[in-house]
């Protein structure tokens, strides 16, 4: 059976650090610690003394001073893979940790998973090919000798690269190296670890050139295993779960993530919040528990990013400041029909269209393929339509030479409603309410992208009590916004009462609301 020995790099936090260190070996593993040389002397020798009696942990025989970028967290690294490697003769596996992953898989769970696949898990794509590096120094990343840290030796660091820069100082990678670049988060087989070690030892060339690239935490060992090991034996990812803000940075995760944590395809993540104490508890009990039967998915970053991108909507594409006077014009009416089914929404504008007179368009500050006139460029994308929303409305009346206009929209763009009801122009809200079901829910959830075809069912089940939530926020954050020409359809309403609410808000003869209630399978799915 599997043994891991984890090689944890940490440099805080010497109490979650015993923790983490006393769970992860409870369950027969190992943990090989290297303790930041800048931390505190006092933090480092509690961990010590308490860890000390613990045969399945051992200590980095010499610690470094680490600094992010730096050829320092490599060394630490291999300082405690020596370590590990030595000690531990019936370790299987090495993985690496910071002080903020935790497990989010029993120990059994994990076990069972590398013995039935023999493979190298490391992110390992071509430095040169690839788009893994989306902004700043890539080839300068290489070519140039780095000796300063970026973070705290900013201007010598930037000082040095102009300088051999401007004298053409590059350097030539060394020519049986092919570099790759991934996470620094990987789990490699003993015989893969045995390998880097001895070629650490003889090829010193390689170290060289390594200790003085940028950021060779991405590099070092994401080359090397591509060097060493077979292809068919490399597996280019991670078993840790991690996520990035829209800026760069990881996200944390906090107590009410348990599930979503647990339902991925992972067996630890990182990085979890400190403040977090009952999810670090429950992940720890997870740890060493019995348990086998997770029904795991992909969609971890999906549903994140919809949770979490709530708190924006309606800020994105703040109007320009040249747009704040505008308007659409005092004598225009604008109909805004709101529907979270939009194909509902689309039959009644069109059936509105056809019986009423009124130009209408369709979900086209929501769907990037509504057929829109041709505007000179301002209607092409939905980032711009969003942006310069007035004069783009302006420019569609103009364009149909009218003073009414339809328009449907997604429940979730109340920043725009805000928007165009506080114009001096005659807008007007109609929101179609509806039941939403079960397969529905699934069928929304497909659509956009927060599940695909083999998403277990167990997965989408528990997605379902979080869409539907979503749906009635949406309605509440709605009426919530007091709009004072605000109509509503409700799906489970009499026709007769829809048929009153549709002909005051078109301003129509009740005939008129009649006919438009009694659209065939207007709510149908």
């Amino acid at each position: 059976m599997a043994k891991i020995a984890f090689i944890l790099l940490c440099h805080k936090d010497p109490a979650a650090i015993i923790r983490q260190a006393e769970r992860l070996t409870a369950t027969g593993d190992y943990v090989a610690i290297h303790f930041d040389a800048r931390s505190k002397a006092a933090d480092y020798a509690t961990i010590t003394e308490v860890l000390g009696a613990n045969p399945s942990v051992c200590f980095a025989r010499r610690r470094i001073k680490c600094g992010w970028g730096a050829w320092s967290l490599v060394q630490a690294t291999l300082n405690a893979l020596e370590v590990a490697e030595e000690r531990f003769a019936d370790a299987t596996h090495f993985y690496m940790l910071s002080g903020d992953c935790l497990p989010v898989k029993s120990a059994a769970y994990a076990h069972k998973f590398l013995d039935a696949h023999d493979r190298d898990y490391v992110e390992s794509f071509d430095f040169h090919s690839s788009d893994w590096i989306k902004t700043g120094f890539k080839d300068e990343r290489l070519i140039y000798r780095h000796w300063f840290n970026e973070r705290t030796q900013k201007w010598l660091f930037y000082r040095s690269f102009k300088m051999q820069k401007a004298l053409g100082l590059t350097r030539r990678i060394p020519a049986d190296i092919e570099v790759m670049i991934g996470s620094q988060w990987w789990c490699l087989r003993r015989c893969t670890i045995e390998k880097i070690l001895e070629f650490c030892r003889q090829r010193r060339d390689v170290v060289r050139f390594f200790s003085t690239t940028w950021i060779p935490d991405e590099t070092f060992f994401q080359t090397l295993v591509r060097h060493l090991v077979p292809e068919r034996e490399i597996e280019s990812r991670t078993l840790t779960f991690k996520m990035f803000s829209d800026y760069g940075m990881p996200v944390s995760f906090y107590n009410d993530q348990y599930d979503l944590l647990i339902s991925q395809g992972y067996l630890f993540a990182r990085k979890i919040s400190p403040e977090a104490g009952l999810l670090k508890d429950r992940l720890g009990a997870l740890w060493q528990s019995d348990r086998v039967d997770f029904t795991t998915s992909q969609e971890g970053e999906k549903l994140h990013a919809f949770l979490t991108g709530r708190g924006r909507i309606g800020k994105r594409y703040g109007t320009r400041f040249w747009e704040r006077e505008s308007t659409l014009g005092p004598d225009r009416n604008l109909y805004m029909i709101v529907c979270k089914k939009w194909h509902v929404a689309k039959r009644l504008l069109h059936a509105a269209s056809d019986r009423l007179d009124i130009r209408g368009v369709e979900y086209l500050f929501d769907e990037a393929g509504c057929a829109v006139p041709h505007l000179g460029g301002i209607e092409r994308t939905l980032e711009k339509r969003n942006r310069h929303r007035r004069a783009l409305m302006r420019m569609l009346f103009d364009f149909y030479d009218t003073d009414r206009l339809m328009i449907c929209l997604d429940p979730g763009n109340i920043g725009l409603m805000q928007d165009f009801m506080s114009d001096r122009a005659n807008a007007r809200i109609l929101e179609l309410q509806c039941v939403f079901d079960d397969q529905y829910l699934v069928g929304h959830a497909h659509r956009v992208g927060l599940a695909a075809a083999d998403t277990p069912g167990e997965v989408i089940s528990r997605m379902l009590p979080t869409l539907r939530h979503e749906f009635a926020d949406e309605a509440i954050r709605i009426r919530d916004a007091e709009f004072p020409r605000h109509w509503r359809v409700r799906q489970d309403r009499a026709t007769a009462e829809n048929a009153a609410v549709m002909a005051d808000f078109f301003d129509v003869p009740s005939d008129a609301g009649q006919d438009l209630a009694q659209i065939p399978y207007l709510f149908a799915d």
